[in-house]
């Protein structure tokens, strides 16, 4: 460790005297001396001279700073650098000359006391004259003071007691936090500075990756919100321990100690049968006290969410467009693996993998069962990875809940990476949500519920980076403009515009792959403006008659029947040539299924025969005709 020391002035004379030496602010925060270890501190450097008096700095050159000083035993001599950091065992009165107002981002060494020897990155071995470059690889210091030592090309290993790191290559560090030169840290700005790259993963730059919160401040929320979360648990459970809490919240077990602390301390919860806050606290159990019932009847009636702790709302909309899933690339080989057993045609693959690759709107249509639904369930397995959706998020202190189990299917970690992330999130695949004719205006905007006083996400929240099916379009208990209407704006900006029930509009964006499937008349349903906002429009055709076989031989693969291709074509010439009956791509499963249940009924193993395919014909093919009567007649078609 070195200290700068500024040439005494005439006025003070060789008595060694530093009280009119001026300080940086800085050097003036000295650390009190811990307890010193020969590796980490040397002993006081003694005056030279016996006079008191220092010797002057040489002159630094333009563009560079440096500094010496002369050897003294036990230590080698070694380049002084300007930089911010605390002395370790220095007396109070060695202080330092004013740091220059800006520094540079390479700090220069004196140039006779290094060697370059290769054309790669600074490699500091040794101290001082001895040190030596010995190869072109980063830098790896694992000696101290004369006896350090490069020992290969592999990344920067510092283990020894120096105050910075020399090589510019990636470092591990364990000696004290002196870090030299390092820039200041920005301010926290969201999950942009907190997601980083995962490790073991490439091209995992731009990739969401929510850290871990170590302080309150991290989580975006207030101390006063999460002692509330705490109450409403303990109140909902009756009594619980310190982790059952921490896992009820999903926050880090030390951050809901010391809430749980703080709310012990205003003798809001004590832990039942008396005890310590020492070690093991989080196995305690805890329940409320008689102070609270005031506190807690004024949090319930704000509003009951008793649940993992929400995520700020300005986080989840930067991590919705780091998720999106606009602008894939989707190939046609890769586009046939993620089908599975379902049999298409090659024009659908070459319809739907450009919508894909945009991420924009898909319009399905043609006549019923032939695999519209089927299709985008095989349609959201080519998008790349998983994401991160939040169990809710929290705006101007409303709470709105978006994970859901029945929609969201969650991904287990892999060995070893447990506590790796922030656990108010949920890594899942990207979701599929399919709505039909249950939709209604109402929800799709978000849902407040008087009695629990928070709110429900809607459809296409939900489906955030994923893909949100309207199934059944124009078969809506609200009419076709109506519900065109209200996807015209977000399908054109990116943007769904929300409701608070306190009347205030909120901006959330609307990052979904959305498809709309009918079988009705398209020209019935939809106008040029929503056309024109649909970019891709896809008719499902009828399978034909090859393809028709096809589809039941993978059906008797998967009900465990054997196929018979002979039974299949005596079903094709009884049932379908004589009436013209067209296929569906539903058919082959729905007359299979039959046959399964009458072989069952009877008592005989399940077989593609004549009687069997006869008997599920006519309990499957209806056609219901009304005569001048009225009345109802049904015959097998």
């Amino acid at each position: 460790m070195s200290l700068f020391r500024r040439p005494p002035s005439p006025e003070s004379g060789p008595s060694g005297d530093d009280s009119s030496r001026s300080v940086t602010p800085v050097e003036t925060a000295v650390v009190p001396p811990a307890q010193p270890t020969p590796v980490l501190s040397g002993p006081p450097r003694p005056r030279v001279g016996g006079t008191g008096a220092t010797p002057a700095l040489p002159p630094r050159p333009p563009g560079a700073v440096t500094g010496s000083r002369p050897a003294l035993p036990p230590e080698p001599d070694e380049p002084d650098f300007p930089t911010e950091r605390r002395a370790v065992n220095a007396p109070a009165d060695r202080r330092a000359p004013p740091a220059p107002a800006t520094l540079p981002s390479v700090i220069v060494a004196p140039q006779e006391n290094r060697e370059r020897r290769g054309p790669g990155p600074s490699q500091f071995t040794g101290s001082e004259e001895g040190r030596e470059r010995r190869g072109p690889g980063p830098s790896q210091f694992t000696g101290s003071e004369e006896g350090r030592e490069r020992r290969g090309p592999g990344p920067s290993q510092f283990t020894g007691s120096e105050e910075r790191r020399a090589a510019p290559g990636p470092s591990q560090y364990t000696g004290p936090d002196r870090r030299g030169t390092a820039a200041p840290a920005a301010p926290y700005a969201g999950p942009e500075r907190r997601a980083g790259r995962r490790a073991g993963e490439e091209g995992a730059a731009e990739r969401f990756w929510p850290a871990q919160p170590r302080t309150l401040g991290e989580t975006g929320l207030t101390a006063t919100f999460v002692e509330e979360l705490v109450l409403k648990a303990l109140f909902f459970a009756g009594e619980m321990r310190g982790m059952d809490i921490a896992a009820r919240l999903q926050l880090p077990t030390a951050l809901v100690d010391d809430v749980i602390e703080g709310l012990r301390r205003q003798k809001y919860i004590d832990i039942r049968g008396g005890g310590g806050s020492g070690v093991g606290k989080s196995t305690m159990i805890y329940q409320l006290t008689t102070f609270v019932t005031d506190v807690l009847r004024q949090v319930l009636d704000r509003n009951r969410y008793n649940g993992p702790a929400p995520v700020p709302f300005q986080e989840y909309v930067a991590a919705v467009k780091k998720q999106t899933v606009r602008g894939n690339r989707i190939t046609r080989a890769r586009m046939q693996d993620k089908f599975g057993d379902l049999i298409i045609k090659d024009y659908i693959f070459d319809g739907i993998g450009p919508a894909m690759n945009s991420g924009r709107a898909i319009f399905f249509y043609g006549p019923p069962g032939n695999g519209k639904t089927a299709i985008c369930q095989g349609m959201v397995n080519c998008f790349d990875g998983d994401i991160f959706i939040p169990h809710a998020i929290l705006i101007d202190d409303f709470v709105v809940r978006i994970f859901d189990s029945n929609l969201h299917k969650v991904v287990e970690d892999e060995p070893g990476s447990a506590g790796s992330y922030d656990r108010r999130w949920v890594r899942c695949r990207r979701p599929l949500v399919v709505v039909g004719g249950e939709l209604t205006l109402e929800m799709l905007d978000l849902v407040y519920s008087p009695e629990v006083k928070y709110y429900e996400a809607p459809f296409q929240m939900k489906a955030s980076n994923g893909m949100l099916l309207i199934d059944d379009f124009g078969r809506q208990k609200v009419s076709p403009k109506d519900l065109l209407n209200r996807w015209i704006v977000p399908l054109e900006s990116d943007i769904d515009m929300l409701t608070l029930h306190t009347g205030k509009k909120l901006q959330v964006p609307f990052d979904v792959f959305a498809a709309f499937s009918t079988n009705l008349d398209p020209s019935d349903l939809v106008d040029d403006a929503f056309l024109r906002r649909v970019r891709y429009k896809l008719e499902v055709q009828r399978p034909d008659e090859d393809q028709f076989h096809d589809i039941f031989q993978v059906m008797c693969r998967k009900r465990g029947v054997a196929y018979d291709a002979s039974a299949v074509d005596y079903l094709i010439d009884t049932h379908y040539r004589p009436v013209d009956r067209p296929f569906a791509a539903c058919q082959p499963r729905d007359l299979l299924d039959q046959v399964i249940d009458m072989a069952h009924y009877q008592g005989i193993e399940p077989r593609l025969t004549s009687d069997l395919l006869d008997s599920a014909v006519r309990g499957y093919f209806v056609r219901f005709d009304k005569d001048k009567s009225n009345a109802t007649s049904a015959s097998a078609g």
